[in-house]
């Protein structure tokens, strides 16, 4: 439900070729994921089952890889080369920033 919501609210406001709800969770997911981790690092309860839980259970569910992968299928076949090169390297790029940015946070 976070991630349908999260990509309507999106899609309400941005419109193109560029898959910018999907984008967006998945950063989102990479943040999120990285607190946790900040978090698991200090607290007991999310070190045994909170991580497996959250974020395995709540970020896996949220995230979207596989969306991820079947729009840029679809963006290659419509010959949009330059789309899909410029999300896959700026979805990696930014989420490995907001994961650490997430892990920072939660120090």
């Amino acid at each position: 439900m976070a991630r349908y919501g999260t990509s309507f609210l999106v899609g309400k406001v941005v419109t193109g070729s560029f898959p910018v709800g999907t984008f967006i969770i998945n950063l989102l997911g990479c943040l999120l994921i990285g607190f946790l981790y900040g978090l698991a690092v200090r607290s007991q309860w999310l070190q045994t089952g909170g991580m497996l839980l959250l974020a395995s259970g709540f970020c896996g569910g949220y995230t979207t890889f596989s969306t991820f992968a079947l729009e840029n299928i679809v963006l290659m076949q419509k010959q949009q080369y330059f789309v899909p090169l410029l999300y896959i390297l700026l979805s990696v790029i930014a989420g490995l920033i907001l994961c650490r940015v997430g892990i920072w946070l939660a120090r």
